[in-house]
């Protein structure tokens, strides 16, 4: 028989990200970045000139910061347990949106935190990817946490069977963000969490599906 199947995201879920990308835009780049605002990347500032970044520039910073600043990152209160916990009856699959020459810095980074499962690079949408993962494990009931909404409605377009946990770790963060409507659930802590993944798993059923006016 099939195990049941947990895919998850990693920044802002397993490990803290904004908050030590902060600390290295100001002291690496003279960089102001306010973290509690729910469109964070729009949020820089030059010290130097007020101005914002440009775009590119952005994304310019976001790869300085990985893989060569991920040494940084700290781990989410209870993610190791909760994983360890949930990973005796399922299989769990890491999907972390990076370039593919981050995986292997990834999972060195996670192994130093004791979460050693496979991980998956991807760009854009995670519902596709998923797709691809429940096809490759046929699991016997399969769940997805991330952080942000709009992979959730990727998952609810390719794989809408799929548990959808909207998670944001992030403390200063997660007040400004509202819940996914594409997510079945909020819970922003790991040992709830974890509760509501193995209920699930223990039930064996197909996650409902959320109606398109129920999710605007």
């Amino acid at each position: 028989m099939s195990r049941p199947l947990l895919i998850t995201d990693c920044d802002e879920v397993l490990l803290h990200m904004v908050r030590h990308f902060r600390t290295w835009l100001d002291e690496a780049h003279d960089i102001d970045f306010t973290v509690g605002h729910p469109e964070v990347f729009t949020t820089m500032r030059r010290r130097s000139t007020g101005e914002t970044p440009a775009t590119d520039e952005m994304w310019a910073l976001l790869g300085g910061f990985f893989p060569a600043e991920m040494g940084r990152q700290t781990l989410v209160p209870g993610a190791a347990e909760a994983l360890a916990r949930l990973s005796r009856a399922a299989d769990v699959v890491v999907l972390t949106n990076l370039q593919d020459q981050c995986r292997e810095p990834r999972l060195a980074q996670l192994a130093a935190h004791g979460i050693r499962h496979r991980v998956e690079c991807n760009q854009g949408g995670k519902g596709e990817p998923v797709a691809r993962l429940l096809d490759e494990y046929r699991p016997s009931v399969a769940a997805f946490v991330d952080d942000l909404g709009v992979h959730h409605r990727s998952v609810a377009e390719h794989a809408p069977h799929v548990h959808r946990l909207h998670m944001v770790s992030e403390p200063e963060l997660a007040p400004h963000v509202p819940p996914a409507p594409f997510a079945h659930a909020r819970i922003d802590d790991w040992g709830h969490a974890a509760d509501w993944i193995a209920d699930r798993f223990a039930a064996g059923q197909p996650a409902p599906a959320i109606k398109q006016e129920e999710a605007p």
